[in-house]
């Protein structure tokens, strides 16, 4: 079952929590990774190491000002699609931002099925692994590997943050590099950056 995408629940409620890891994880297809109760600095770290294929948060973890800019927070922690869990402080702009949602008041067929429809719309090029990067690719590649952000690369290619975390995914799948490191040294070996250009 390595083929399982990897699931990282952040979820305030113990209760939630657990019953979603118990859909999830009956689904097959997918594996909760690890469960996390807030979205402190050590959680943002480990989300960082973690690199999930899904992030699935309740966006009550957010102080209430904050919780329409939470999904950008998110953008720049990890490139992992993001779906909110649906509360009664959630407006519907806030909740447009996210990749997808989830009510608890979903059936466990309706969380899974939101979840693979998630994955779904997310899969804008069709390219195989190993594919040539494009030339947008490569210029978020150089953003990338010389050290910049999402939001950075975003606001400097006069993209969205989405279109931004779309390619990283596409470049990953066909480089088959997933670390920053990794892909600075794949920038540098390919002649898209000099070493003086490496912060």
């Amino acid at each position: 079952m390595e083929d399982r995408k990897t699931v990282v629940l952040v979820i305030p409620s113990d209760i939630v929590a657990r019953g979603l890891k118990g859909i999830i994880e009956d689904a097959m297809a997918y594996r909760v990774e690890e469960v996390f109760h807030d979205l402190s600095k050590p959680v943002e770290a480990r989300l960082r190491t973690l690199d999930p294929d899904v992030v699935l948060i309740d966006p009550s973890v957010f102080d209430f000002k904050a919780r329409k800019e939470g999904r950008d927070r998110l953008a720049e922690i990890c490139d992992s699609i993001v779906i909110a869990l649906d509360g009664p402080d959630l407006t519907d702009e806030a909740l447009r931002r996210y990749d997808g949602y989830v009510s608890i008041y979903d059936s466990g067929e309706a969380v899974i099925r939101k979840l693979d429809s998630a994955f779904g719309s997310r899969q804008s090029d069709p390219s195989p692994e190993g594919g040539e990067l494009s030339a947008r690719e490569k210029e978020i590649l150089v953003c990338v590997a010389t050290g910049m952000l999402n939001k950075e690369i975003a606001d400097k290619l006069n993209l969205s943050i989405y279109t931004v975390i779309t390619h990283r995914k596409n470049i990953t799948r066909k480089t088959g590099i997933k670390t920053v490191a990794g892909l600075t040294v794949y920038a540098l070996l390919n002649g898209l950056i000099d070493i003086s250009s490496v912060q």
